[in-house]
This record gives C-alpha cells, sequence and structure tokens, in this order.
C-alpha cells in the first residue's frame, strides 16, 4: 500500500499569508502537515470532513518549522502526536527523535531540509503516483528564487539539491499549490 495525498488548501504570500496544508493517508497513519494560519478554520476542517474524517481521526501534525503560518491551527486536532525536527510531541510528553529518515508509516518519512530556518524538515510520501514532498524549500511553483526570509540561502540551495535528488513527482511548496517536476 502506498500513501494519498490530499490538499486541504492552498497557502498564498502578499498583502495576506496562508500556509498550504496537506493531509497524507497510509495504513493507520492520518497526518496533517503544516496546519498553519488560513482566512477560516473551515478551509481545513471542510476538506477533512469531506474525506469521511474527523479532527479526532487525524493520527500525527508534522510542523515543517515553527513559524506561526505553519502551526497556528495545530490544536484542532486534539488526539494526534506532533512532530517537528527533533522530537515527537503527545500530551505531556516529548520523545526526543532526529527527524531524518524518521518513519510515521511505510509510505511516509521526514528529511531534514534547513535553509527557510535551521530547522526545516520536509514530509515525504511514496504514492502509487510517485514521490511527494511538502515542503518549504519553496514558497510557491513561482518562487521567489531567493527565499528573503531564509536563514542560510546556501543550505537552502543544498537542501533543494537533495530534494531534486530523490526525483519527486510532486512538490507542494508552503505557500501554493502543488506542482510537478519538469523532465
Amino acid at each position: 500500500m502506498t500513501a494519498r495525498v490530499h490538499v486541504l488548501t492552498c497557502g498564498y504570500v502578499g498583502d495576506r499569508v496562508a500556509g498550504t496544508v496537506t493531509l497524507i493517508q497510509d495504513g493507520d497513519l492520518v497526518a496533517v502537515v503544516d496546519p498553519g494560519m488560513v482566512a477560516d478554520r473551515r478551509l481545513i476542517l471542510d476538506p477533512v470532513a469531506e474525506l469521511g474524517l474527523g479532527v479526532e481521526d487525524v493520527t500525527d501534525v508534522v510542523f515543517s518549522h515553527h513559524h506561526p503560518d505553519h502551526t497556528l491551527n495545530a490544536a484542532l486536532f486534539p488526539s494526534a502526536r506532533f512532530h517537528d525536527h527533533w522530537a515527537i510531541y503527545s500530551g505531556d510528553r516529548w520523545e526526543s527523535r532526529d527527524a531524518e529518515g524518521f518513519a510515521l508509516s511505510p509510505s511516509v518519512r521526514l528529511t531534514k531540509t534547513p535553509g527557510h530556518t535551521g530547522e526545516d524538515i520536509t514530509t515525504l510520501a511514496e504514492t502509487d503516483d510517485g514521490l511527494v514532498a511538502a515542503t518549504h524549500v519553496w514558497w510557491t511553483a513561482e518562487g521567489p528564487e531567493e527565499d528573503p526570509l531564509a536563514e542560510d540561502m546556501t543550505a537552502l540551495r543544498a537542501s533543494r539539491e537533495r530534494l531534486l535528488a530523490l526525483r519527486p513527482s510532486l512538490i507542494i511548496p508552503g505557500h501554493g499549490a502543488p506542482f510537478p517536476l519538469d523532465g
């Protein structure tokens, strides 16, 4: 079995900002990636319900990094475990672990992709259509080429190269619609 990936809402950046929010299913895993800022929480909750799921069905939440535009709505999922670059959080438990290569399920894993922040991670999902990467190493398909908020542009370029070497079929950027890679 491979994972199924659903973009719940596409983000944007301009005079207002919203993060792209993704749901990934793989066996017992129901993970939401980057439940951050959106114009209305229904933009997250309604697509979850359309998939036949409730907030209590979400088992895991992944933060690509700790900016509010990617984390603000995490509390919508009270039963979930929360993942970041160095730990898993559940209730009052903090389980330290390195995100690099950590498997959430047989088809879903995390990888470190620093640059935008030093603590960025990408969620990788093996699907029937190929590898999907939910990541903030790209804001949108259109750019910006140079991340104006990057803590380390050299590390960001290296993270992009590392992800491209994995040959993902689809990139889900931090603030835009999913896009396929050319070629």
